[in-house]
């Protein structure tokens, strides 16, 4: 067996430099001389009309250079990343939300650029925000970009015969990225047209396409560099394209390098985040719970512009589904305009928010019925002849029972349930809630043209293995993964594998490293480029040894070429001597896939991504907080690339789900100010809030069905909402508090605060 193959638990190549301090960041790219450095003049208001706008003081400011605004751009004042037209680089007559850049300073040093921008002296007529999606909705703001709706029967007909409904109403916040590398942009220019942009960015492409797009000039005279990144989780996809493209027109401008990186609190108040949900339904069921019709609406706060909203909404729709089989349905989404940053893509990419709304769902007909939910929830799994989906897409690869079963009867969850139930009737003042909540997740990017990959792979004449693909490298393993495919197709040990950093002059026309495809698409793409120079490889062996391919064999470190066994390094050094070419460019794109928006049908996804969780709290219903007690995880990966980067991917989408639905809340003030703009005021999961036992296991006997990378499937994303587990918990204990007559309906992010509200409210206090 090679050393770091496919399958193995292989470290993440970074980690001991992540550790050290040693990984290298795009901040830490040594500067030429004469580097300068920009920072962003913003709007101070949410909304209104710009009177004028005194940048003297600014000019005059001590290491000051210069000042960008709208009339400084040499091509169009716009990134937006779907074209929309929407979204200026500079506000030039109207602002509409709080942290909206006016101007960007450049100057010697990045202190000398941050006090310069302070001095500006900006007049608005102020106007009147909307700042929530349920004022939107009340005002009737426009969206941002075309609505959805799936439908699949008749859900009026439905709802009209089923025994039992229910309407409810549920609110689902937001929540910052927060990375531990804000975004950071470094432009050098170069000779002509050209320049070289390093940024923190999971799309390269995207940032070569716009950095053009602003210069004027055509792509080829832009290239983007991305080594690594300190964590993404979607707001780098499209956000980081103002950073690129201020920093390239500043470099341009003034022909020196220049940099620009925000401070924290500028970074969460000016760059979006998830989208927050207002999702409204009704719901037909019999009385054994099973469910006959589903009506829902999803709005959704996507702040002043498209970006990437529209995608978003709509996979809020595909998943509103989670794992259950709705027989007459109807899902609209409405994406609302309002005053606020514009929102982009997070894990999940509005699945989370959608399944989050699913799952409300089934609490809510248990409740009704006095079951426990994880009855309602195997009553309506998907199953054979309940198998399609709203979007028309039939589930061909559930394995949902097993996932559940295999949970249920390893977390013992009957018994501690029992348990749960009989300690909260005692009435103590510390309540007990326990759930066992699945997910099903699609694999695939929606916008069908995203599902393509290619690869650069050079084997250099001492044996050695350069790889270049056109994922990005944001902490979560991609590199690694990627790497041990080529190990693995060329039967080397893993170190004869160097990655080198993503950029647009190797692999050109890349798609995000987004919606959990980075290792599927890039390592079918890195394998096509073995698979290639492999090939080349063999008629070599043959043509020089008058043999049949069939009698030649890629063994650990060696190649048996007829009855000889010939090491890797010399074989492919004589291959050299013979002039075989030893490079390649693989590509790969996702087959089967097909959507149609305007018919609301067809198979947007590859494949699904199962897992389970088993989630147990404690409650204070003196003050409302709560103690994560234990946790037991199931999860589908197909056959691992990696389970010790799937394992740890698995934890730290749960941990990041749990942080969303408890403690991460986002809160703006009437007049659209970002109040939560830093870590003192925004709270995200502490080592202390992890669950106090931790059981993380893959379900190892599960292969991918579809012809993926080694028959492995996604990580990134579906982990994440398995935290709802956590949610519904919460909910249990608080439904306690009234003998669980009631379902609490608790909005997320279910906050001590809330969680004690919604006590009070059960003890009919308010």
């Amino acid at each position: 067996m090679i050393k770091g193959g496919v399958h193995q638990p292989i470290a993440h190549d970074s980690a001991v430099k992540h550790v050290t301090g040693r990984a290298e960041y795009c901040d830490d790219i040594p500067e030429p001389a004469g580097t300068l450095h920009a920072y962003l003049g913003v709007s101070e208001v949410a909304h209104g009309r710009i009177t004028g706008m005194d940048l003297s003081a600014v000019l005059a400011a001590p290491g000051v250079v210069g000042v960008l605004t709208a009339k400084d751009i040499p091509g169009e004042n716009q990134i937006s990343a779907v074209g929309a037209g929407d979204e200026p680089i500079f506000a030039e007559e109207v602002v509409e939300f709080h942290g909206q850049p006016l101007f960007a300073v450049v100057a010697e040093t990045r202190d000398a650029a941050r006090r310069a921008a302070a001095q500006a002296k900006i007049e608005i007529n102020t106007l009147d925000p909307v700042v929530t999606v349920g004022d939107a909705v009340e005002r009737g703001m426009p969206h941002v970009t075309a609505p959805l709706t799936l439908v699949r029967g008749d859900a009026a007909a439905g709802l009209a015969r089923s025994a039992n409904r229910i309407r409810g109403r549920m609110e689902i916040g937001g929540q910052e990225h927060l990375y531990l590398e804000g975004h950071i942009a470094f432009a050098i220019p170069g000779e002509d047209e050209d320049v070289v942009v390093h940024c923190s960015t999971q799309h390269p492409s995207e940032a070569q396409h716009m950095v053009a797009h602003v210069l004027g000039v055509p792509s080829h005279s832009v290239v983007v560099n991305v080594r690594r990144m300190g964590g993404g989780f979607g707001g780098k996809e499209s956000q980081m394209n103002l950073f690129a493209c201020v920093a390239a027109v500043a470099a341009k401008r003034w022909n020196r390098p220049v940099k620009i990186r925000p401070d924290r609190d500028q970074d969460m108040a000016s760059t979006g985040k998830r989208h927050d949900f207002l999702c409204s339904y009704e719901v037909g069921f019999d009385d054994d719970g099973r469910i006959e019709a589903v009506d829902a609406e999803l709005a959704a706060r996507c702040g002043v512009a498209a970006d990437l909203s529209g995608p978003v909404t709509d996979r809020a729709l595909f998943h509103a589904d989670n794992a259950y089989f709705f027989p007459d349905v109807r899902l609209s989404s409405r994406p609302m305009k309002t005053h606020t940053v514009s929102n982009t893509a997070f894990r999940g990419f509005g699945g989370p928010q959608g399944v989050v709304m699913g799952e409300r769902i089934i609490e809510e007909i248990a409740y009704a019925l006095g079951r426990d939910p994880l009855e309602i929830r195997k009553a309506n799994f998907y199953s054979a002849g309940r198998d399609v989906t709203p979007y028309h897409q039939t589930v061909e690869d559930n394995i949902l029972e097993r996932i559940v079963g295999e949970l249920e009867e390893r977390s013992d969850y009957q018994a501690r349930r029992s348990a749960v139930l009989e300690e909260n009737a005692t009435g103590g003042l510390i309540r007990r809630g326990i759930a066992l909540t699945p997910v099903k997740f699609g694999i695939s990017f929606t916008a069908t043209w995203y599902n393509q990959a290619g690869a650069l792979v050079h084997v250099y004449n001492d044996g050695s293995i350069m790889l270049n693909h056109g994922g990005t490298e944001m902490g979560q393993g991609l590199n690694i993964k990627v790497a041990q495919v080529v190990a693995d197709a060329f039967q080397v040990d893993l170190d004869l594998v160097k990655v080198t950093k993503t950029t647009t002059e190797k692999v050109p026309n890349s798609s995000a490293t987004a919606a959990s495809s980075g290792s599927d698409l890039n390592g079918m793409a890195a394998r096509d480029a073995c698979e290639q120079i492999k090939a080349r490889l063999v008629e070599f062996a043959c043509d020089s040894k008058g043999i049949k391919p069939e009698e030649v064999e890629f063994r650990p470190g060696h190649v048996r070429v007829g009855d000889a066994d010939i090491g890797w390094a010399d074989f492919v050094k004589s291959a050299y001597l013979a002039r075989v070419q030893l490079s390649a460019a693989g590509f790969y794109k996702t087959p089967k896939i097909h959507w149609d928006r305007e018919t609301g049908q067809g198979r947007p996804f590859y494949y699904f991504a199962y897992g389970a969780a088993c989630s147990e709290v404690s409650v204070d219903t003196l003050t409302g907080e709560y103690q994560v007690e234990r946790v037991d995880i199931l999860h589908d990966v197909g056959r691992s690339l990696n389970p010790a980067i799937d394992v740890g991917q698995v934890e730290g989408g749960f941990i990041q789900g749990m942080g969303w639905l408890t403690t991460e809340e986002l809160w703006w003030d009437a007049q659209g100010r970002l109040r939560t703009h830093a870590p003192s005021t925004y709270k995200i999961p502490l080592a202390s809030d992890r669950p106090r036992a931790f059981n993380v296991t893959l379900a190892e006997w599960s292969v991918n069905p579809e012809r993926t990378i080694k028959r492995s499937k996604a990580v990134g994303e579906p982990p994440f909402m398995l935290a709802i587990s956590v949610l519904e918990a919460l909910s249990m204990a608080v439904a306690s508090v009234a003998d669980y007559r009631e379902c609490p309906r608790l909005d997320a992010p279910a906050t001590p605060e809330r969680v004690l509200m919604a006590v009070e409210r059960m003890r009919g206090v308010v």
